[in-house]
């Protein structure tokens, strides 16, 4: 396994494989790798092409008052894991490398952004296309690999690759969770042992939307309320948003069909974790 720090030999490495005539995977990360990674990195795997993992805590995508200091950084650790899946390269930039001082482009969505995170961390968006159309155009891939916990994110990027013609395919994984259903996620770390016990009332709150949509209720205010009522019952957790909203556009419904989303975000003390759930 390689481990690439610049630019220009990442970009080096990338045109070596192309004329090797193999395919490139990229699997876009933070670090603190956690098994929902690893099931991104084994799906790049499948693709039959030569991996390429990326570790980079993106300060374009938190705002002044978030966790960018906080968030959980172990380098060797992700190396670890990476060795031991067969990753063929890893890419861990600094922010010198990604972003030059007086940085003045960024790339934005202006649809399937505009809500639920996108209204809540207005410059979440904007520093993730930025950061992944680095990425794309940095490692070259043929596939990119994103987990579907973050859906509205994976949406985003599909819409920006569509719109900007990136020859990518973007391949979605489903969200991979702990034995009690709390879905992976790098910042479940945050949590002291009760909050981790009550954190498992997002993925809980889902499951009362989607029973109750199976038995045939479709009404998307009805849906809502009853994730709403779920969350509340953890004396830990604090409602960001519960609601249901197309599967494709993240717009709200009114009346809920197959294949629409239920997405939740709260905050568990003073951690903030999000979930989702295809109806």
């Amino acid at each position: 396994m390689e481990l690439i720090r610049s630019v220009r030999s990442m970009q080096e490495a990338a045109l070596t494989v192309k004329r090797s005539a193999r395919r490139i995977a990229l699997v876009p990360t933070m670090g603190a790798l956690h098994e929902g990674h690893v099931a991104l990195i084994r799906a790049a795997q499948n693709r039959g092409a030569a991996v390429v993992v990326s570790i980079y805590v993106n300060p374009a995508q938190f705002a002044p008052h978030e966790d960018f200091k906080q968030y959980p950084r172990d380098l060797d650790g992700d190396l670890a894991v990476c060795r031991r899946e067969g990753v063929d390269v890893v890419f861990a930039p600094t922010d010198e490398e990604m972003y030059a001082t007086d940085a003045s482009t960024w790339v934005t969505e202006s649809l399937i952004a505009k809500r639920l995170e996108g209204e809540r961390r207005p410059h979440f968006f904007r520093g993730v296309c930025t950061v992944v159309s680095k990425l794309f155009l940095i490692c070259q891939p043929d596939v990119a690999v994103f987990g579907q916990k973050d859906y509205q994110q994976w949406k985003v990027i599909q819409r920006m690759v569509r719109d900007l013609n990136f020859p990518v395919e973007i391949i979605a994984v489903p969200t991979v969770r702990e034995p009690d259903g709390l879905a992976c996620s790098s910042r479940n770390r945050y949590l002291d042992p009760l909050e981790r016990a009550q954190a498992t009332v997002l993925y809980k709150a889902l499951l009362v939307a989607r029973d109750l949509f199976n038995q045939g209720e479709f009404n998307a205010h009805r849906l809502a309320s009853a994730m709403i009522r779920a969350i509340e019952l953890a004396p830990s957790a604090r409602l960001d948003y519960a609601e249901v909203a197309d599967g494709e556009t993240l717009m709200p419904r009114s009346e809920v069909r197959r294949g629409d989303v239920a997405l939740v975000a709260a905050y568990i003390g003073k951690t903030r974790l999000i979930d989702n759930l295809v109806l």
